[in-house]
């Protein structure tokens, strides 16, 4: 039985900066952050949308009925929580009108927690083969203004329906997987931002990536010439490359020229986004997905997750017979297209905005976000949606 992808929604907040803009303001060059990091936008996230109404507006857009009535697992994966309790995925279960005996939770490990969602859909799916799994990755990257990090800063959401007979592409057994105790970023609950180690997070990505590459290798006897096309996950689009070329020197030169062509079409919409944590593999394989025309059915697509911490996993999936027509291109397109640029003054203010962490009331301006799902407010320590 073919197991995987069926459908994949995507959303970014209505909004963003020009990194070119950033740069000045922050008195560096350009070039330092649309070439050295590989970004050209930053998403900015208004105070009316959050972790969960991300994840449902990226939902929203690919889930039908039938789709609402088989599916029994809601899986949210998500380093940006603010429960410590309740899980995003109850909020998006509610909001979407998904039948009500559904599991429904939310999963964490840094920028893997999705990933660890897919594989426990697809072993859910396994077991009942006439049901569907909902696995969202959403979350809003958050470094400080003027950090070392606020290039990487990005928010997002991507959303993956999972079933039998999926239309976009079946994930296959065999994965290599890896998990080491290391501090390379971490977030203690007091703090508001990540502690990073950047350079030594750089490291363990590429170390991670070369142990699970080759294991994978030793488990499936398969060579990069089996690989249609990598997709890495992306804290910022020049990390996957720096892993890409480690093992470049294993193909000819027209494979490793294809390859690299391929990865730069999957850098694409994290280019204008930024970093999504859990998401950004996976707004890396659309990206792929819905910008290439040399891809085929039956063409493999490797796929690496490293959630620092940190855990690292490489799988592969198999592309189906008119896996296109099941993308959402052009409302991923419209999507973009009607994002507005603003000021690095205004993204100042925006970002230095922030709900009550004390309890208090609050009501959230929600007339001036286009989006169909948004945060409402807060009210009794409760927050509340609205579904325009």
């Amino acid at each position: 039985m073919r197991i995987g992808i069926d459908k994949i929604g995507f959303y970014t907040p209505p909004m963003y900066v020009d990194m070119n803009e950033l740069a000045e303001a922050r008195g560096d060059e350009p070039a330092k952050y649309t070439i050295g990091i590989g970004q050209s936008q930053m998403a900015v996230t208004p105070l009316s949308q959050d972790i969960v109404s991300m994840a449902a507006n990226a939902a929203f857009q690919i889930l039908e009925q039938d789709d609402l009535d088989k599916i029994d697992l809601v899986i949210v994966g998500t380093e940006s929580g603010f429960d410590a309790s309740k899980s995003a995925a109850v909020y998006v279960h509610q909001l979407l009108g998904i039948q009500p005996h559904a599991r429904s939770i939310e999963m964490k490990h840094a920028c893997y927690g999705a990933t660890a969602g897919i594989q426990m859909a697809k072993g859910h799916i396994a077991l009942n083969p006439d049901r569907k799994a909902l696995v969202i990755a959403t979350d809003i990257a958050r470094y400080g203004l003027a950090t070392g990090g606020e290039v990487t800063q990005g928010a997002g959401a991507v959303a993956m329906l999972v079933s039998a007979n999926p239309r976009i592409m079946s994930l296959e057994n065999n994965s290599a997987y890896l998990s080491k105790d290391i501090m390379d970023f971490w977030r203690p609950t007091y703090s508001e931002y990540a502690m990073v180690d950047g350079q030594y997070s750089n490291e363990q990505y590429i170390s991670f990536f070369l142990e699970t590459w080759n294991l994978y290798k030793e488990k499936t006897t398969m060579t990069i010439e089996d690989i249609k096309a990598f997709c890495f996950h992306l804290p910022y689009t020049k990390m996957g490359l720096k892993a890409l070329r480690e093992i470049l020197a294993e193909a000819d030169e027209d494979k490793q020229a294809e390859l690299q062509e391929l990865f730069q079409l999957s850098t694409t919409f994290s280019r204008n986004v930024g970093n999504i944590y859990t998401g950004s593999l996976y707004l890396g394989l659309l990206s792929l997905l819905e910008q290439d025309s040399q891809l085929a059915e039956g063409d493999r697509i490797g796929l690496f997750s490293y959630g620092s911490g940190a855990v690292g996993e490489f799988f592969t999936a198999i592309l189906e017979e008119g896996y296109k027509s099941q993308l959402a291109i052009e409302t991923h397109k419209s999507l973009f297209d009607s994002r507005q640029q603003i000021s690095v003054a205004d993204y100042e203010t925006i970002f230095s905005q922030q709900l009550p962490q004390d309890g208090s009331e609050v009501v959230v301006e929600t007339k001036e976000d286009p989006s169909k799902i948004c945060l409402a407010g807060i009210k009794d320590h409760k927050r509340f949606y609205l579904v325009k």
